[in-house]
């Protein structure tokens, strides 16, 4: 197996994405969603938990123990993830996401009745080497699912604010709605203080759109 291209260091952000094989849909319904929402908790820890013994508890009923890493944002497309993490304990990103992939996969699997593969690949990672860069990944991942209404708004600019705000606040599977909408349980998924204050001092829709163009030129798969 070659080594990964950008090694994983204490005290470093990365943005971390994958998409299903094939470009194929990894979530296809609620159920999924969610299920792969919860997993970000409960995968974020040195504990092996068994899930059909939490499966109906809520976050904060659920006793994982410390955390691999820290997660500062994440979105879920209908077939790729975006996540930003901090590295927080020596190899906390790669078994983190060997947990959380491989217990996706197992799930979907057995749910779907199909075999093999169901990334494209272990995973993909940047390293976020500036405060400029990290606030775009941040800006970057929320406005994702800008596309499933507005397919060219990150090449052309997004056509329709107004419906693309609408559309964002009413997206439930990113933590947007953790930082610009109100309290929800999910809200214990994310580690903000591991991330820049600036974060708190992006208010609203229109902020984010600021901040992604500020250094578009940086696009991301």
């Amino acid at each position: 197996m070659s080594l990964r291209k950008t090694p994983f260091v204490i005290g470093e952000h990365y943005h971390i994405y994958n998409r299903g094989i094939l470009k194929n849909t990894i979530f296809l319904d609620e159920a999924d969603k969610r299920r792969f929402i919860k997993l970000l908790f409960v995968c974020n820890s040195s504990k092996s938990i068994i899930f059909k013994l939490i499966q109906g508890k809520a976050l904060d009923e659920i006793e994982r123990g410390e955390s691999l890493v820290d997660i500062g944002a994440y979105c879920l497309m209908p077939n790729h993830f975006h996540i930003l993490l901090y590295e927080r304990v020596e190899g906390g990103i790669s078994l983190f996401m060997q947990k959380l992939l491989t217990a996706y996969s197992m799930y979907f699997n057995k749910k779907y009745e199909r075999k093999g593969s169901l990334f494209e690949s272990k995973f993909n990672s940047k390293h976020i080497d500036t405060d400029e860069y990290l606030n775009w990944v941040f800006s970057y991942i929320h406005l994702n699912p800008v596309k499933l209404v507005d397919s060219n708004w990150k090449e052309e600019g997004i056509s329709n604010p107004t419906k693309a705000k609408n559309f964002i606040d009413d997206y439930k599977y990113s933590s947007y709605h953790d930082y610009f909408l109100g309290d929800r349980s999910d809200k214990l998924i994310l580690s903000k203080d591991s991330f820049p204050e600036h974060f708190s001092q992006l208010n609203d829709f229109k902020e984010l759109i600021e901040e992604f163009n500020n250094i578009q030129g940086k696009a991301l798969e």
